[in-house]
C-alpha cells in the first residue's frame, strides 16, 4: 500500500505510528469503476466523459431518502461541475466504499467481544472490519458521516487534475486556474471538463488535494417554508413519469416468474401441499420453510400456488397476549444490564417519587414495494438484480445458499420502493438463489421472485414490542424538577438478533437462541434524554418473547422518545407546570434544542398546553450533544364526530449544516407521517404465529385524507450534518399523545395510542 504525506500526518496526529496510518487511511484501493467508451476514471467515486458528463458512484441504496442526489451534490459542489452534467450509477461492492461510522456503531453486532478498548482502537477495528468485509450498508443515517469526506476528497483531486491539464495547455500555474460551472478558466481562456478529461485522468493529484473552504450545503431562510431547488433530485423526473426502474421492474430475455408462500414464522416447516399439476405452472420448488411456483407470468404463479394449499407446522406459535404478559413480568422483576449511567448515577437516586409504565406493540416497516429479486444462474455464476441495504451480506447469503463462493455472485444494485430497514434482511436473496439454481438445471432461464403483500407482512421481522418503566426522583421543593431518572426497558436483544442474521447468516430462530438473555445497548437508544438531569440510569431487561424481531425506521428512538416525552408531560401536568418552559428549564447547555422548542412554539402559536386546547409538545435529540440532530414538534388534535383527529404538526429542526434543503424537508415531513402511522395506526398482533393483519389496508396506515397540515422550519447551524430521516418518526407519537391528553383529558400510555380504545 502506498504511503502518502496525508497518511503520515494523520498517523502522527493520532499518535499511532505508521502501521495505524496505513491501515486506517488507505487511499490506494484499485478503482472498482469501469469506464464506458469515451469515459475516464478518476478514482472510485467519479468518471468524466469526453462529452462533459460527470458520473458519480453511489454506494448506498436509494430507497426514497435522496442519497443518489446528496452524494452527487457534494461531488458537484466540490468539483465545480454544473449540476446539469451530473449522472449517477450504483457503486459495485468494494472496500473503497466502507461505511466506517456504521461499522463503529454496530460493533457489538459483528464483534463477538463487543468491548471498547479506546476511541482510537475502536475506530481502527471498525475501519479494518468495514474495509475487509466490504461493509457499505445503508442504515442509521450514516451516509453523510461516512461518505462526505471521501466524496469531497475525490472531487477536489479531480478538480486539481483538471486544472493541471488546463494549465499545461496555457503554460500557466494550475493553482491560478478557476474551476466552476463545468469549465476551467484562466483569464480569458476557458475549456470544458470533457475536453480535458482524457489528459486530466493521467495527472497525479496533490496529496492532500486543496478542498474548498466552504463545505457543500444550502442555508435555510428563516420564516420561509419553501426553498429554491438549486439541486433538484436526480431521481425525480423518472419517478414522476413512471420510468424509474425498481427491483420488480427488471426484465430479462426469456425470464420466468415465481410466487412464494411461507410458513407463519422461521420455525415453521412445510408439511405438504396438493401436488396435482396446475395449468400454467412450469415448476414447483420446495424449500424447507416455503413453497414456490414458477410460471410465464406472476399472476399465474400466484394463482397456482394458492390452489396447491401449502401447509406448515409452526414451531414457535407467537401470541401477542403472551408476549405482553411476559414483558410485564420482566420489566418489574427481570434481571437487567446497565446500559447507561449519567451524572451521579445510582448514588444520586435514593427514592422514586413519580413512576409510570409505557408499552409499545410490535410494528412492521411495510414498504410500498414488496421483496423483489431477479436472478440468472449460469456456468457457476449467479447474477442478482435486487434492492439491498447490505449488498455484501446479500451476496454472501445467496452464495452460501447454493454452495458457491461469494466471488461468483454478481450483484446489480437496484433502487427500492421504500425500505424503512426492511431491506437489511437477506431472506429473499437466499430464496431467489435457490429458485434460480433449480430453474437453471431444468429450464436454463432467469427468474424473478416477487413477494405478495401477504408474504411481506407475514415474513417481516417486526420492530420489537417493549415495556418501559420510568421512575423519577423529584426536587423536594415541589417544583417538579427531575433530580434523577431511572429507566428499565424490557424487550428482546433485537439488534443482536438482527446482527446474527446479517453477519453470520443465521436463521431467525437460531439468532434468537444465540442471543437469548444478552445485553443490547442499541435496543435502548434515546433513553438518555437531552435534559440536564443530575442522575440518569438506563437498564435493559432482555426478554424472550418467541417472536423474531428486527429493525425499522426510528428503531428504539420511536419508543424511548414516546416514553420519556410522555413522562415529562405527565410530571408537568401533575405540578401545574407549563410544558414548554418546564422543558427548557431542564435543558441545561443544549441551547440548540431550546431554540427548536422556542421556534416551534412561535410557529404553532403555542397556548401553553391548556386543558382542551388540543396542543401537545415533544422534543428529541438523536446523537450526541455535538453532532446530534434536534427536533421540537407541536401536534394539534381535535375531537369530533369521527373521533379524535390530528389537524396540524409544526416542527422546528436543527440538523446542523444542511446539504440539500428540499430533501431535508421531505425527510422530516415523511418521518412525521410515518410517526402518525405508529401513533394512530392499527397494532400488528400475533395469534398462533400468524399476524392478524395480512394486507396493507388492515394496518391502519395514514392516507392522504388523514394527513394533517405540516409546517417545518430549519434553524441555521454550521455544526456537522445530522441525518433528518428518523427525527420526525421519533417525535410524532409523543407530541400526538400529549395533544390527545390536552384535547380529551385521557392519558394514553400504549403505542399505537388507540390500540386499547378511548
Amino acid at each position: 500500500m502506498e504511503l502518502t504525506r496525508r497518511g503520515l500526518l494523520t498517523g502522527a496526529a493520532a499518535g499511532g505510528g505508521l502501521v495505524v496510518a496505513w491501515w486506517l487511511y488507505p487511499r490506494t484501493f484499485p478503482s472498482p469503476l469501469i469506464p464506458s467508451e469515451g469515459e475516464h476514471v478518476f478514482d472510485a467515486w467519479l468518471k468524466i466523459a469526453e462529452d462533459g458528463v460527470v458520473t458519480v458512484a453511489v454506494p448506498q441504496l436509494e430507497m426514497g431518502q435522496g442519497i443518489t442526489t446528496l452524494l452527487p451534490q457534494i461531488v458537484a459542489q466540490e468539483l465545480g461541475a454544473d449540476w446539469r452534467q451530473i449522472a449517477v450509477e450504483p457503486a459495485p461492492v468494494s472496500g473503497a466504499y466502507a461505511n466506517i461510522p456504521l461499522a463503529r456503531k454496530w460493533s457489538a453486532l459483528w464483534d463477538g467481544w463487543g468491548q471498547s478498548l479506546s476511541e482510537m482502537s475502536d475506530e481502527f477495528l471498525a475501519a479494518k472490519f468495514a474495509r475487509d468485509a466490504r461493509f457499505s450498508a445503508t442504515a442509521d443515517g450514516t451516509s453523510i458521516a461516512a461518505f462526505e469526506e471521501p466524496c469531497r476528497y475525490a472531487a477536489a483531486s479531480a478538480r486539481a487534475m483538471l486544472a493541471q491539464a488546463a494549465a499545461d495547455r496555457w503554460g500557466a500555474s494550475w493553482e491560478q486556474c478557476v474551476v466552476e460551472n463545468g469549465f476551467v478558466r484562466y483569464g480569458e481562456e476557458r475549456v470544458t471538463f470533457g475536453e480535458l478529461a482524457a489528459e486530466a485522468a493521467t495527472k497525479e493529484a496533490p496529496d492532500p488535494p486543496p478542498m474548498l473552504t466552504t463545505p457543500p450545503g444550502e442555508k435555510p431562510v428563516p420564516g420561509e417554508d419553501a426553498t429554491p431547488l438549486a439541486f433538484p433530485r436526480i431521481d425525480m423526473p423518472s419517478k414522476v413519469d413512471g420510468t424509474h426502474q425498481f427491483a420488480a421492474d427488471v426484465r430479462l430475455p426469456g425470464m420466468l416468474y415465481a410466487a412464494i408462500r411461507h410458513g407463519p414464522l422461521d420455525g415453521a416447516t412445510l408439511t405438504g401441499f396438493d401436488k396435482r399439476r396446475r395449468c400454467g405452472i412450469i415448476s414447483v420448488i420446495e424449500g424447507k420453510r416455503w413453497l414456490a411456483a414458477v410460471a410465464s407470468n406472476w399472476w399465474a404463479a400466484q394463482r397456482g400456488l394458492a390452489a396447491m394449499k401449502p401447509q406448515f407446522a409452526a414451531e414457535f406459535p407467537a401470541d401477542s397476549g403472551a408476549i405482553a404478559a411476559r414483558l410485564q413480568t420482566m420489566v418489574t422483576g427481570g434481571d437487567s444490564f446497565r446500559i447507561a449511567t449519567e451524572g451521579f448515577g445510582e448514588e444520586g437516586i435514593s427514592r422514586i417519587d413519580f413512576a409510570r409504565q409505557y408499552e409499545v406493540e410490535a410494528a412492521i416497516p411495510a414498504p410500498l414495494e414488496t421483496a423483489s429479486a431477479t436472478a440468472r444462474f449460469e456456468d457457476g455464476t449467479l447474477e442478482l438484480w435486487m434492492a439491498t441495504q447490505a449488498p455484501e451480506s446479500a451476496r454472501i447469503a445467496a452464495a452460501h445458499a447454493i454452495g458457491i463462493q461469494p466471488e461468483d455472485v454478481v450483484l446489480y444494485p437496484m433502487p427500492a420502493g421504500g425500505s424503512f430497514d426492511r431491506r437489511l434482511e437477506n431472506d429473499h436473496a437466499i430464496e431467489i438463489a435457490l429458485i434460480a439454481r433449480e430453474l437453471a438445471e431444468s429450464h436454463g432461464a432467469p427468474v424473478q421472485l416477487v413477494w405478495s403483500r401477504r408474504e411481506e407482512i407475514l415474513q417481516s421481522h417486526p420492530r420489537t414490542p417493549a415495556s418501559m418503566l420510568l421512575g423519577t426522583q423529584l426536587s423536594p421543593d415541589g417544583s417538579g424538577r427531575i433530580d434523577g431518572l431511572r429507566t428499565r426497558i424490557a424487550c428482546p436483544p433485537s439488534n443482536l438478533e438482527f446482527g446474527k442474521r446479517l453477519f453470520e447468516n443465521l436463521t431467525p430462530s437460531a439468532a434468537m437462541r444465540e442471543t437469548a438473555g444478552a445485553k443490547d445497548a442499541l435496543a435502548c437508544e434515546g433513553a438518555v434524554p437531552a435534559y440536564a438531569i443530575p442522575s440518569v440510569i438506563v437498564d435493559h431487561v432482555p426478554t424472550e418473547i418467541g417472536l423474531p424481531t428486527g429493525r425499522m425506521r426510528g428503531n428504539a428512538h420511536c419508543y424511548t422518545a414516546f416514553a420519556t416525552e410522555s413522562l415529562i408531560d405527565e410530571i408537568a401536568a401533575e405540578h401545574s407546570r407549563e410544558p414548554l418552559s418546564y422543558r427548557i428549564a431542564m435543558l441545561g447547555q443544549d441551547v440548540r434544542l431550546a431554540a427548536c422548542l422556542q421556534r416551534a412554539a412561535q410557529m404553532a402559536e403555542w397556548d401553553g398546553g391548556a386543558d382542551q386546547s388540543g396542543q401537545g409538545l415533544a422534543c428529541h435529540r438523536i446523537g450526541d450533544a455535538t453532532t446530534g440532530g434536534r427536533i421540537a414538534c407541536i401536534a394539534t388534535a381535535r375531537a369530533g364526530e369521527g373521533g379524535v383527529r390530528v389537524t396540524r404538526l409544526t416542527a422546528a429542526v436543527d440538523i446542523g449544516r444542511i446539504i440539500n434543503l428540499d430533501i431535508a424537508r421531505q425527510q422530516i415531513e415523511g418521518g412525521l407521517i410515518f410517526g402518525i402511522g405508529l401513533a394512530l395506526g392499527a397494532p400488528i398482533r400475533y395469534s398462533e404465529g400468524m399476524p392478524a393483519a395480512l394486507d396493507m389496508d388492515e394496518l391502519g396506515l395514514p392516507t392522504l385524507a388523514d394527513c394533517p397540515e405540516i409546517e417545518v422550519e430549519f434553524i441555521a447551524n454550521e455544526a456537522a450534518p445530522a441525518d433528518p430521516g428518523e427525527l420526525g418518526a421519533a417525535v410524532a407519537a409523543p407530541a400526538i399523545a400529549n395533544a390527545l391528553f390536552s384535547a380529551t383529558g385521557l392519558r394514553l400510555r400504549r403505542l399505537p395510542l388507540l390500540s386499547g380504545g378511548i
